[in-house]
Order: structure tokens, then C-alpha cells, then sequence
């Protein structure tokens, strides 16, 4: 037997640092039952020469959440700060050193059947577990516009987290794989261009970025943000927000996905027509790159954006908490 002792996972459950095997909810809950949840997804990225983990964006994460749980009538009694200092001190308690994933999920805790979301008990969990690539960027991506259509903001509103909107992407991404390709594109109800499966798109027009606007039932990027940014500042490329049709998709010079777990993923071929020249592009190798140093810290300009976990500022950051 190995004398290396493995780190204990744990779990923030319910309003306790509990180990992970005991953050355990019933088969009655009503998010199980009814998909009546909202989560992030947060990254957190090892930084080996600094010997730090990252933690990304992650006030801007727990913000857009917060908007979730209005939509959803969820209720949260932590502050967007207090959230903050749950993730560094689970972080902090379970002491990765490798990339990682973190995601919180707010959701409806009533035991009853029935879908209605008024008088029904709201809980908070928190889990982090070991995130590498989600894609295999070098190759590139062969994806398909898929038949299914992105949900609608008066169905259940995309730019809103929900967990059981997902089912929404399990059938597009799942039928692409089973067709052979590596993810999907959707269009939103009017046939336009909304995202991929779960990540948000840009194509390359002209030397400049395009990515369809909030209105196309899209989730509102963090990441989508991100690039516009230091896209601007970096390399003087501007973002056109608009609507896009299919047929462009076919025409462009470069195509990319972005979001936390996709983070940037060239795009190769689209519906079996090969996109520009058929490898990453010029702008898209740009934008990966400068994503990769952002998200580690090693950029200091941009190191508003990431919260280290093992430094003090990062053991001081955030308000005490009040846990049970």
C-alpha cells in the first residue's frame, strides 16, 4: 500500500464543510424531480512556477449566478463575497494542485411533488474535482448544425444557468457524437446562429470577431467577455455583436467555441464543409494563447481577473464566513 495519504474531498454542503461522501440529498428533491436548479462552472487553473492555483473570474461567476437565482426565485443568503470565500477555503481545504473544476449549484429543496417553485425551501452545494481540457484543441473540432433548437428566453431562459434547460444540450451534443462529429451547433428559434451545445461562438469576418447577441438565446459568456476585452486591448480587434445566419458559418475565415469548460476551441469544419484552411487560424491561435497566460497569472495587467488560493492575499480575500 502506498504511504502517500490522499487529499479528502469536501463538499459545502447545506451550510457546512462536510466530506464529500456525505453531501447527499434525497431522491424527493424537487431539483431532481424538476430540473429547478442553477449552477456555475468555475475553473481554477495550476499555476506550476508560481506554485498557486487560479481561480478565474470568480466574482464575476457567482454575479451572473445571482441573476440565475432571481429568475428562478431561488433564494441564497451568502453574499457574492461570501461565496467567494466558500470556494477559496473549500479550495484551500482539499489543496489540488492541478487545474480544477468548481461548481456551484443553487436548487429547490422541498420534498413534494408538484413543480411549483413558491413555498419551497432553497439549498446551496458547492464541489470542486480535477478539470484538464475539455476538448482535444490540437485537432480541432468537426461539428454539425444540429436539428435541435436552442431553448427560448419565454421557454426557459438560456441566459439564466438552470440545470434542467441542460437536457436542452444533452440531445444536441449527444446526437452529434452519435453522427460521428465532436459537438454542435444550435440555432435559436428563429434560425439563427445561438451558440454551441454548452459554449458560446465567435467567427473570424473581415479580420474582425462576430458572436451572435444576448437576444439569440445564447448564455451570456464570461469567458465571451473575456476575449472581447483583451481582444481590443491587445490586438486592436474589434467585436461585431449581431445576428448571424448558417449559411456565414460556412464562409468564414476562422470559427471558435469559448466558454469555462471549452475554454478556446478552434473550430475545423462545419456540416462537412471545412472551415478557412481547414487549421486553427491566426486570430483564434492569438486568443488561445493569451487565454492560457491570463488564466494562470501570468499576466499581470489581467490579474484583477484571477484570485490566487494559497497565497495570503488569497487566504485574506473575502468576508468570515457563518456556517452551521
Amino acid at each position: 500500500m502506498s504511504s502517500e495519504t490522499k487529499n479528502t474531498e469536501y463538499a459545502f454542503f447545506e451550510g457546512d464543510f462536510v466530506p464529500i461522501d456525505n453531501a447527499k440529498i434525497s431522491i424527493k428533491t424537487h431539483a431532481l424531480q424538476y430540473g429547478t436548479g442553477v449552477f456555475e462552472g468555475i475553473r481554477a487553473y495550476w499555476n506550476e512556477e508560481h506554485q498557486d492555483l487560479y481561480v478565474f473570474r470568480m466574482k464575476e461567476h457567482f454575479q451572473r449566478m445571482k441573476n440565475s437565482i432571481k429568475i428562478m426565485r431561488i433564494d441564497c443568503k451568502y453574499s457574492t463575497e461570501e461565496l467567494c470565500s466558500i470556494v477559496l477555503k473549500l479550495l484551500q481545504m482539499t489543496k489540488p494542485k492541478t487545474d480544477t473544476y468548481v461548481r456551484p449549484l443553487a436548487y429547490k429543496a422541498s420534498l413534494r411533488v408538484g413543480p411549483g417553485l413558491q413555498d419551497n425551501p432553497s439549498e446551496l452545494c458547492i464541489f470542486t474535482t480535477p478539470f484538464g481540457a475539455y476538448f482535444k484543441v490540437d485537432e480541432g473540432l468537426r461539428v454539425m448544425v444540429s436539428s435541435w433548437r436552442r431553448v427560448d428566453d419565454n421557454a426557459i431562459p438560456p441566459r439564466a444557468k438552470v440545470s434542467g434547460s441542460y437536457a436542452n444540450t444533452a440531445l444536441a451534443k449527444t446526437d452529434a457524437i452519435c453522427a460521428g462529429f465532436d459537438d454542435a451547433i444550435v440555432l435559436d428559434q428563429t434560425g439563427h446562429v445561438s451558440e454551441g451545445s454548452a459554449m458560446n461562438l465567435f467567427m473570424v469576418q473581415d479580420g474582425h470577431l462576430v458572436t451572435s447577441p444576448g437576444h439569440g438565446n445564447i448564455l451570456e459568456g464570461i469567458t465571451r467577455r473575456t476575449i472581447m476585452e483583451f481582444a481590443k486591448n491587445e490586438f486592436g480587434i474589434e467585436t461585431e455583436i449581431r445576428t448571424i445566419d448558417r449559411s456565414e458559418l460556412y464562409t468564414a475565415e476562422e470559427v471558435f467555441f469559448c466558454g469555462t469548460g471549452a475554454e478556446i476551441a478552434p473550430v475545423l469544419e462545419i456540416d462537412k464543409r471545412t472551415v478557412g484552411e481547414g487549421k486553427t487560424g491566426e486570430i483564434t491561435r492569438k486568443i488561445f494563447d493569451m487565454y492560457a497566460q491570463v488564466t494562470r497569472g501570468e499576466i499581470e495587467r489581467y490579474n484583477h481577473w484571477v484570485t490566487p488560493v494559497f497565497a495570503e492575499s488569497g487566504k485574506s480575500s473575502g468576508k468570515k464566513l457563518a456556517v452551521k
